[in-house]
């Protein structure tokens, strides 16, 4: 797992059928490297997540068949970075 903060969305017409209608979101890891994960919580930018990678990023999703290596598993509600 990884802190990473929410920088944006995005919105993406066509997509392989694994993805179905999952959100997807623009992260942004200490750093500073970009990926994009699939949020099935509801992540809103500047928002701080962590993260569930590899295999374990499919069962962090309702649906463990969707295509996925980068899930957001949850929003943080109280942490401050450590610079």
């Amino acid at each position: 797992m990884e802190i990473m903060q929410v920088t944006g969305s995005i919105t993406c017409t066509q997509r392989v059928d694994g993805l179905g209608h999952m959100n997807l979101r623009v992260l942004r890891s200490s750093k500073g490297k970009t990926s994009v994960a699939v949020d099935p919580v509801g992540a809103s930018p500047g928002n701080w997540v962590f993260t569930a990678s590899g295999s374990a990023a499919r069962f962090a999703c309702e649906n463990p068949e969707i295509f996925t290596d980068l899930t957001i598993a949850g929003i943080i509600d109280h942490w401050t970075p450590d610079g």
